[in-house]
Parts: C-alpha cells; structure tokens; sequence
C-alpha cells in the first residue's frame, strides 16, 4: 500500500528536551518541600497524557492544586526554554521539509500540551508544515495506548497501513503499532534503558536523522 502520511513524536524524536522535562518536574517537586523519590520517573504511568502525568503528581503527592493548575505551572516552566533554547534534532527539519515537498500528510502526535507543541515548532520554523497536531491536552489515555495516535489519524483523514511513525520511547513505539502503524524507533539518550526493547518492537530502528531518512527513503519518495 502506498505511504501517504508521517506522524512525528515530539519530545525527544523531534526536539532534545526529555532532560528538560525531568528538571522541570524535579524542580516542581523540591520547591514544595518534596523530596524526590527514586523512583518517581520509573512509577510515572504508561499511559502518561499530559492530565494524566498531572493527576499522577496530585495523588502521589497529595498537592492542594488541582490538575489544570498542576499543568499550567509545568507549562510556565518549560515555556521559557521552549521558546528561546530547545532546539531541533539535528537534520530534523531537512527530513520534515523533504517530506512536506513530497506532498505527504505530516501529522504529529505528543503526549505534550498544544500550547508548548506550537511555541517550540513555531519558534524552529516547522510548526506551518504540519496538516494536524494530537495532543496530551486531547487524549483522556494517553502513550502506551493508541488513541493519541488514532486520534491524529482521524484528523489527518489517514488510514494506519498507508502512515509510518516515529518514536524515540518504549511507550511512544507500543502507541503507534497498537494503532497499526510501521513505528521507526530512533535513539534518544533519555531512553537508554529501553533502547533494546524498542529496538525488538520497532519496525525499524535509527541513530539519528540521516539514517532516518535514508531508511524513509526506501519506503516512501523523498
């Protein structure tokens, strides 16, 4: 079946910013007193939307806030960096422009907020070439779950056998194929622990951006 649409992950596939997140979230925690557990990234739901990492951190921690308050303060924080240091994967926009020139669909789907999504993308000069975003904001189930990826889908007018993903977690992967889309992993340094397994899930599987491509290559015209 031809290919005719590509779905990206955000965090950590199209820009470097999972080490931001965890500052972010060690940072929220001491500024109230709370020690950081151990084990807090490892107990962190599979099905981590944006709400539901947010509910995650309520319960857990027994914080007056509420969710919404919860997101916003974490949104505040990593805006700033999101609009003046994270950057792009390098060759990143070479392949999202390749694929845009390509007249293929080019969706996104980010267990991320919409605002933060747009602020980063927009900042880097790619936000216009996407045709649909999903986000944490819009999906009650969030990544290992399919939904975020259905959900783009269905934005996209796209079917799963003719879209190919891209993921750098083990949750991001397990998302994508449950919703029936060829997943290429693609290392992120964050994700070290699993890179064995997401190599075994993964359709296929890529260092970095020029690899991707040239793997891209052999499936869809770019």
């Amino acid at each position: 079946m031809t290919i005719n649409t590509i779905i990206f992950d955000l965090d950590g596939t199209l820009i470097d910013s999972m080490g931001l997140w965890r500052q972010v979230d060690e940072d929220f925690l001491t500024s109230r007193g709370i020690e950081v557990p151990e084990d807090l990234f490892d107990n962190i739901p599979g099905g981590n939307s944006f709400v539901q990492t947010a509910q995650y951190f309520k319960d857990r921690f027994s914080l007056k806030e509420n969710v919404y308050q919860i997101m916003q303060e974490w949104t505040d924080q990593v805006g700033y960096h999101y609009r003046n240091t994270i950057e792009l994967r390098p060759e990143a926009e070479n392949l999202l422009k390749a694929i845009k020139a390509s007249s293929l669909k080019l969706g996104l789907a980010t267990s991320n907020s919409y605002e933060l999504a747009e602020i980063v993308l927009k900042r880097n000069g790619v936000w216009e070439l996407f045709d649909f975003a999903s986000t944490g904001c819009k999906i009650t189930k969030g990544k290992p779950y399919p939904d975020i990826y259905l959900y783009c889908l269905e934005g996209l007018g796209s079917d799963a056998a003719e879209s190919l993903a891209v993921e750098d977690t083990l949750s991001g992967v397990m998302a994508a194929k449950a919703a029936g889309i060829y997943t290429y992993g693609i290392w992120d340094g964050d994700s070290v622990r699993d890179h064995e397994k997401i190599r075994k899930l993964a359709d296929d599987y890529c260092m970095d951006y020029i690899c991707l491509y040239e793997q891209m290559k052999k499936r869809v015209k770019l």
